[in-house]
């Protein structure tokens, strides 16, 4: 799948995973929307990167919302890749904690709403753009990406609504692959591990130190421009679909 002239949706393009994301699909030759909340850094970022991308303030869990979002992006070409990258690790909360009291359900459905009901509404409705364009080299037309953590395997204490929302992304990635398959649009999933990204409201040297230790090798954080290049990686790559790609610099999360 070439990025060159074509359209790309970034939910949560206005930081981190999102921001890296957006710039290098632009350099690749995308026009790119990006669908966020933070609309301060999604004007900034629109003003800094040009006529190639659009900003649109974008609920994930309005399907109203992903709808304006999806066809806003296959205004300007085809809508060929979806990256969805929104939203940060939720805070850590025990079942039920020391002093006995248990997670509110609401936080909990809140949680699941925001990082797993909102990959599918965004998946759905850009898949649904996708089957409507014409196809090109082995029938392709198009591709979505998904984040998911490596939470979604192993959880640590505290993440019960987070590790769920992921573990349910993780799951949701080869059923719609094959789903969308007969509509030539893939579906792939990457799972990160410990990155530094501005969800940590920390110094990066203070986060290294805290929490780069623990990563096997290499032992620091990742950095947002390796999740970039690897979901760059993916939509071009056409044989890549159905399975979750963990970076993570073979961390593996411990009680």
């Amino acid at each position: 799948m070439q990025l060159k002239d074509t359209s790309a949706l970034v939910c949560g393009g206005a930081g981190g995973f999102g921001e890296a994301t957006v710039r290098r699909l632009v350099s690749a030759g995308a026009h790119v929307v990006i669908a966020d909340l933070a609309d301060e850094k999604g004007k900034a970022l629109e003003a800094e990167l040009g006529g190639k991308v659009r900003f649109l303030s974008t609920d994930v869990t309005s399907e109203d919302s992903v709808q304006a979002a999806v066809d806003a992006a296959g205004e300007e070409a085809p809508l060929r890749s979806t990256v969805i990258v929104h939203g940060g690790p939720a805070a850590a909360r025990r079942i039920v904690s020391r002093s006995g009291a248990t997670i509110p359900l609401e936080v909990f459905r809140r949680t699941v709403d925001i990082f797993l009901t909102g990959t599918f509404n965004v998946m759905s409705r850009a898949a649904a753009a996708m089957a409507k364009t014409e196809p090109v080299d082995s029938d392709q037309r198009g591709v979505i990406v998904s984040t998911a953590s490596i939470a979604g395997f192993e959880g640590q204490v505290g993440q019960s609504d987070y590790s769920a929302a992921k573990g349910g992304v993780i799951g949701l990635t080869l059923t719609a692959a094959r789903d969308l398959a007969p509509m030539g649009v893939r579906v792939m999933c990457i799972a990160p591990g410990t990155f530094f990204t501005p969800a940590f409201q920390m110094e990066e040297a203070d986060a290294q130190a805290k929490y780069g230790v623990g990563v096997p090798n290499p032992k620091r954080m990742g950095h947002v421009n390796e999740y970039a290049r690897l979901a760059q990686d993916i939509i071009e790559n056409d044989y890549l679909n159905g399975t979750v790609i963990r970076i993570d610099g073979a961390l593996r999360f411990n009680i």
